[in-house]
């Protein structure tokens, strides 16, 4: 397992929720949630986040459908993350993030948190999960997951 931090966005429609893992990839944990900008403030504010935690990789998720194929939010997030590639010179990579939003919602819901509550931190936890499951496959694949941009 490669070592160094690692930042992780769950690219949506309005918001995009940001999480981080530590230098020794154990814990994966949320950071914030930035809100889409019509004219990329997203992109600058996750670029200055991407140095301020010093991450040595970038983990986008790509929204594909259950049966693999990649849809209009796939496109966006894609867009998105090329945006991003030209502001900073660490690696990115896309990784299949299929049912993180799911994931985060019964995980918050598990912990006691209600719809309200979990409204503004799914973003967030959804990230989490991207960057728990990137590290996952890294673990057992010996090979970091996803795709290079």
């Amino acid at each position: 397992m490669r070592k160094g931090s690692r930042i992780a966005f769950d690219v949506g429609t309005v918001r995009i929720g940001v999480a981080v893992c530590d230098a020794d990839t154990i814990l994966c944990t949320p950071k914030t949630t930035i809100a889409k900008d019509k004219y990329d403030a997203d992109l600058y504010e996750a670029a200055d986040l991407v140095d301020e935690v010093g991450a040595v990789e970038i983990i986008v998720g790509k929204p594909v459908t259950l049966a693999g194929n990649s849809g209009k939010s796939a496109k966006m997030a894609l867009k998105w993350a090329r945006g991003l590639r030209s502001l900073v010179t660490v690696p990115i990579r896309m990784v299949d993030e299929r049912l993180s939003s799911v994931s985060a919602h019964t995980q918050m819901s598990e912990a006691g948190m209600n719809s309200r509550q979990q409204r503004q931190l799914v973003d967030q936890q959804a990230a989490v999960v991207i960057l728990q499951q990137a590290l996952e496959y890294e673990r057992i694949n010996d090979r970091p997951a996803g795709q290079k941009l």
